[in-house]
Formats: structure tokens, sequence, C-alpha cells
């Protein structure tokens, strides 16, 4: 069969199996790209999350010897969550990024290009392919910028004229010689609200993004969250979208083109004081099927922590006690001391002087001296939800 009649029957077929967009690209090298890849590496600007060596992210060949081409599909997701659920004084919630909000993309993207698979080796049985979606060598951003699905935005992410940025992208390797698709012109033009708007100017620049200092990356991590960031997550337990939100492309765009991604409003935006007290069973139970589930608990947990502080939550002291005192794990214990001090309340304060007395953990003991130093310099108004 012809590439070109092929290419129109993929298309076909993407639409009827609910693929919102596709495109198709050259396997050459990313050579653009390697170059900045490896300017981010000698910065130290790379979250330690990417998979693969630098040539093996921007040589398709390494990843499929005979690649001639690589189909790039998109599928957009919701940014909003209808009827979606209130915090109140006494039920705090916190709130996953949009890209969390349904069933876990990986797979809903892996499925889709599953399909498209299996139909072109049935039409070319002598087809070779390899599927990757987020975690694949390859950056999905520069497949589908080549292949026409959108252009990359100063805030790093694909932007497309459908769907704004709200979009999960696959890619799938071929040794079939498609034409490719034409790139996109860049839209961003002189606007910079996505730089204004990064509380920690992890944007370095237009396009490049320090992932150390980027607050989606650090909800993610399993440590304690830096002193100077605690302040700026807000209610995000995991993930951090205000550079998509402010977004110009993203205004009014709300897609609910896929029962998979439809958010559970009670998982997209738990309560915070139970899941102090989670256990591995119903957290798997709860929010094994998301995204925002594959770090564990322990980095949510320690978000929620700090989330309930921000909140200034009194109704949380007894529970944030019980875990100062009882939690085994360092980064949890100290993270509620902090916390406790940040809301201010007499109880909390001798709590932590309490439980300052059978600590032995050093990390631990140096936030319980910055949670008691709240009781000096406590701020006095609440502060409100980010979404």
């Amino acid at each position: 069969m012809k590439t070109e009649q092929l290419k129109k029957d993929i298309v076909a077929y993407s639409r009827e199996i609910g693929i919102d967009k596709i495109g198709f690209a050259s396997a050459d090298v990313f050579a653009g790209l390697k170059d900045r890849l490896k300017r981010q590496q000698e910065l130290g600007y790379q979250s330690g999350f990417e998979k693969g060596s630098i040539e093996e992210r921007t040589e398709p060949e390494r990843l499929l010897p005979e690649a001639q081409s690589i189909i790039s599909i998109a599928l957009a997701y919701p940014s909003r969550i209808k009827d979606g659920p209130k915090s109140t004084k006494e039920e705090r919630r916190g709130v996953f990024c949009r890209a969390s909000w349904g069933v876990d993309y990986h797979e809903v993207l892996r499925e889709k290009l599953g399909k498209l698979s299996a139909f072109i080796k049935e039409k070319v049985p002598e087809a070779s392919m390899k599927v990757m979606v987020d975690t694949g060598e390859l950056s999905d951003r520069a497949v589908a910028e080549r292949a026409g699905i959108g252009f990359s935005g100063k805030n790093t992410a694909m932007i497309t004229p459908e769907f704004g940025s709200y979009v999960y992208l696959g890619e799938l390797i071929t040794n079939l010689p498609f034409i490719p698709d034409t790139p996109l012109e860049d839209g961003c033009g002189s606007c910079t609200k996505c730089l204004d708007a990064c509380p920690t100017g992890a944007l370095v620049q237009g396009g490049q993004l320090n992932a150390q200092r980027c607050l989606a990356f650090l909800t993610q991590t399993k440590g304690f969250m830096p002193d100077e960031d605690r302040s700026k997550i807000g209610n995000f337990i995991y993930g951090f979208d205000t550079c998509q939100v402010v977004c110009p492309y993203n205004k009014k765009i709300d897609v609910h083109h896929h029962p998979e991604f439809e958010p559970e409003p009670d998982v997209a935006k738990p309560k915070l004081k139970p899941l102090l007290r989670i256990s591995n069973r119903e957290f798997k139970n709860t929010f094994g099927h998301i995204a925002g589930s594959w770090r564990g608990k322990k980095p949510l947990q320690r978000n929620a922590l700090i989330a309930l502080a921000h909140y200034k939550d009194e109704t949380a002291v007894d529970d944030m006690i019980a875990v100062m005192n009882n939690d085994p794990r360092p980064v949890i214990r100290g993270t509620a001391a902090w916390s406790l001090g940040k809301i201010g309340t007499d109880e909390a304060f001798a709590a932590i002087e309490a439980a300052t007395e059978k600590e032995s953990d050093e990390q631990v003991m140096a936030e319980m001296e910055k949670g008691l130093a709240f009781n000096k310099f406590a701020e006095k108004s609440p502060s409100k939800s980010v979404i």
C-alpha cells in the first residue's frame, strides 16, 4: 500500500478511536534539542526524572534502528471540574494539577497507540513500531512540534490552536516513510504572561525551564520542601499549573472529549486531613489510578501538611500533633512540626516544645525550631486557596 493512502487511512482511523490530533514527522536527529539538553545538563536544570541519555532522547534510530517516521498524537483533557467540591473551614481541600485529574493518561494514550499500531500492522504486516508516552526517551513535545501538533510555548508546554496546552502527548516510531507534516509557527510573540506568573523564576526565559526550581517538580520530591517554596505551592498537593492557566491560548478552553479524563471531584480535590492518616491500601484504592500517585503517598502527605499550614487550619492541629509524634518518617514529622508552628495556636507550640524532648533526628529538630520561631513572627491573616 502506498504510504500516502496509508497516512490518510491512519488519520481517519485515529478519529474513530478518539484521538484528537495526529501528525507525522521525520525520524531525523533532533539536533537543536540535543544542543539544548546539553546546555540544560551543564546548568543543572534537569529534573532527574528524564529517561535515557541525551543521544537516546534525540536520535530515534537508537530506539528503533530502522526508524523513518514518527507519528505523534494528542488527547485533550478538561481544565475545569464540574460541580467541584469547595473547601470549608472544617474540611480544607488540596488539589492535583489538571494533568492528573482523570485516569492515568499514560495508560489511555498507550491504549490508543496500541490500537493505532495494530491497525498499521494489519495494513502493512512488515511494519515495525515502538510506542512511547511521557516516560519514554524521546521528548513528546519535540516530536509533536515537528509533527505540526502545535508549537512549543514559552511555558515549555505544547500549545495547540484547538485545545491550548491542555493536551497529553504520545508517539509511535515506525520504519514506514510517511510524508512529514508541516510544523506550526511560534505563536507566543511578545507575550510573557507565563514567565511573569512563575512564582519561583523556574522559567528562566521563554522556552527554558530550570526543573529544579519548578513547583510542579518540587511537589513530587520526597525530601523536605525548600523553605522559600512552602508558601508558594498553596493548596497544590501534586503538580502546579499556573503557567498554563495564565496562557491566553488556554482562556475558555475546557474540553470533555474523553470519559477517562473526567475528574472525580473528591479525588482531584481531596480533603487534606484524611490524607495525613491514609493507609497504603487506602491510598492505592483511592488514588492509584491517577498519574499523581506515581511517587507514592509520602510527597502528597508532606504537601498536605504544608497546605493545611497555608490555610492556618486550626481544626487540623490534633491530627498534625499525632503525625509529629508518631510518624516514622522524618520528613513527615518535621514538616508537621513546621506546619504546626505556621498555624500558630498555643496548643501547637506546646506540642512542638514537648516533642523536642524525645526527637533525635537532626533535620526534624531543625524543623521544630523553625516551627517554634513562628511564635514570635506568626502571620495574622488567613490565606486563601489557589484554585
